[in-house]
């Protein structure tokens, strides 16, 4: 949990640091924005809506001690799609991503696999500025609500973990555009953390026989902050346009790193993964 929390403070003080850094940087920015536009190379999806539909597969290390004291590892799979467009006015944008997310894990031992299920949905909402003439900032928020199964197959009493979550979460991203041998790019630098919010949890001993059967109510809906649950969302994403004739689709690579914790009820959990992502944005 320590190593986790001083990880994502590295990650916020990184991305304020780079915002400085930026706007000095933009000022030795030497293509000129004027040129570009004449000969026709300006990509223009900053006014228009943009789709994308990726998938990502990675490392993941779960820990929950309402099913196990045991830290269990594996493998990631996600299916995301997003929808980005612009809202007045026009520096005003908004962002709804869905996370369909399929985990298959193992403890050390090797006697021992949970299972998980999530769907993630997020919304937010940006205002822009443009530093110059590549380079951009948004910032914003908005709510992040999660709900998943997490199933421990040795466990015959409580052997499933609902996760239930509903967050308002600070959002920010730094992005730079330009153009490759008359293809447009795009790199972007995404993070967000939940702020404040409500999550449902059995207390500690707790089975949900007792919540659901017998309507035995103990805190099983609890508030939350950024210190009961100190987690990360941030993405590192490369955008390149394949074709010279379709400057509205491009290619997406890059990370994708999910590292979420919390502790409420005396129980303690965390679900971080790294991921290779890869997809497909179409801008209409």
């Amino acid at each position: 949990m320590k190593r986790a929390k001083s990880y994502y403070l590295s990650i916020i003080w990184g991305v304020l640091f780079s915002q400085m850094s930026l706007i000095a940087f933009a000022q030795n920015d030497n293509v000129s924005y004027k040129h570009e536009n004449t000969l026709g190379f300006i990509d223009h999806s900053d006014n228009k809506k943009e789709k994308a539909v990726m998938v990502a597969i990675g490392a993941a290390n779960v820990l929950d001690t309402y099913l196990s004291a045991e830290q269990y590892k594996g493998t990631e799979f996600r299916i995301i799609a997003e929808n980005r467009s612009k809202i007045s006015p026009k520096r005003l944008s908004h962002l709804l991503s869905h996370h369909g997310c399929f985990t298959s894990l193992d403890n050390r031992a090797g006697n021992s696999n949970e299972i998980s299920g999530v769907y993630n949905f997020q919304y937010f909402i940006y205002y822009h500025w443009r530093i110059a003439h590549h380079w951009s900032v948004q910032a914003g928020g908005g709510i992040d609500a999660q709900l998943g199964v997490l199933y421990n197959t040795r466990n015959t009493n409580n052997p499933v973990q609902v996760d239930a979550s509903l967050q308002l979460s600070p959002s920010s991203s730094i992005t730079y555009k330009n153009i490759i041998n008359k293809r447009f790019f795009q790199i972007r630098y995404a993070a967000s953390f939940p702020l404040a919010g409500l999550m449902f949890s059995p207390n500690y001993g707790q089975s949900y026989y007792e919540i659901f059967s017998k309507d035995n109510y103990d805190h099983n809906v609890v508030p939350t902050t950024i210190f009961s649950t100190p987690s990360l969302q941030h993405s590192l994403t490369f955008d390149y346009q394949l074709f010279k004739n379709k400057p509205d689709s491009k290619i997406r690579i890059g990370y994708l790193g999910d590292l979420r914790q919390s502790k409420v009820n005396n129980i303690k959990r965390h679900h971080y993964a790294h991921m290779l992502l890869i997809g497909w944005v179409h801008n209409i």
